[in-house]
């Protein structure tokens, strides 16, 4: 059996989730050097509904390692790009 992971769930003061996502990438650029924390996985919900659950980065697994770091629901193909 595999050890659980930990989720940290930082609640913010925002009330926008497009200016939340901004938060989220600063953040991944800021400590995306810390191997413990996965950015790829971020998600953000609302404060009293945090079944909800919007995904921040499309995080499809690309060829040869990597994820793709568009935003979720973006167009064209999947890359590497630094979280924005």
């Amino acid at each position: 059996m595999t050890e659980p992971r930990w989720i940290i769930h930082l609640p913010t003061t925002l009330t926008c989730r497009d200016v939340a996502a901004e938060l989220a990438a600063a953040l991944a650029r800021s400590l995306g050097h810390l191997d413990a924390v996965d950015f790829g996985e971020t998600t953000l919900s609302e404060e009293d509904a945090q079944h909800l659950r919007y995904r921040v980065w499309c995080d499809v697994r690309l060829p040869g390692g990597g994820r793709c770091g568009h935003r979720d629901g973006h167009g064209g193909s999947c890359g590497a790009t630094e979280p924005r």
